[in-house]
């Protein structure tokens, strides 16, 4: 295709302006703040599967993780029920309050029924910046190291 002039011309993205992550993130205590994200992971059994988890960013203790078919927003959700269970003891309104969780602009995370969870449990929505995921490196940094030891 190249050599036929065939192949669409790709320009390069500018990023214009300063980087909007300075590559700082420093949690003054645990369950503050928390990271959440998805990653694929190709299975014999199951084909493509879909493994959500949530990390502390001050202790890197893995609170939630589970694996699902399906990545939507109800899938993603999990990990934090997990962790706030095990780290406040119940589910219920306002049980996490002041806690920040820390996510990607992904569909299951910005979406309405994600967004109002996090709002019933008290835990306020921190996305991170677009096409930045050092935004979110804690937890990009788990899923590689998951992906080195055990997938």
């Amino acid at each position: 295709m190249r050599e036929a002039s065939l192949s669409a011309r790709v320009q390069p993205r500018r990023v214009l302006g300063p980087r909007v992550h300075d590559g700082s993130i420093h949690p003054t205590m645990p369950n503050m703040p928390w990271s959440t994200d998805g990653v694929g992971v190709r299975t014999e059994r199951d084909g493509l599967v879909t493994v959500f988890a949530a990390i502390d960013h001050a202790t890197a203790e893995c609170v939630g993780i589970h694996a699902a078919r399906h990545a939507n927003r109800f899938e993603a959700l999990e990990p934090i029920r997990q962790g706030v269970r095990a780290a406040y003891g119940s589910y219920a309104a306002h049980i996490a309050s002041g806690l920040l969780v820390r996510h990607d602009n992904g569909s299951q995370y910005v979406n309405r029924h994600f967004q109002s969870e996090l709002a019933f449990l008290g835990i306020e929505s921190s996305p991170s910046f677009v096409r930045s995921p050092e935004g979110n490196g804690c937890i990009e940094r788990f899923f590689r190291t998951l992906k080195e030891q055990l997938l």
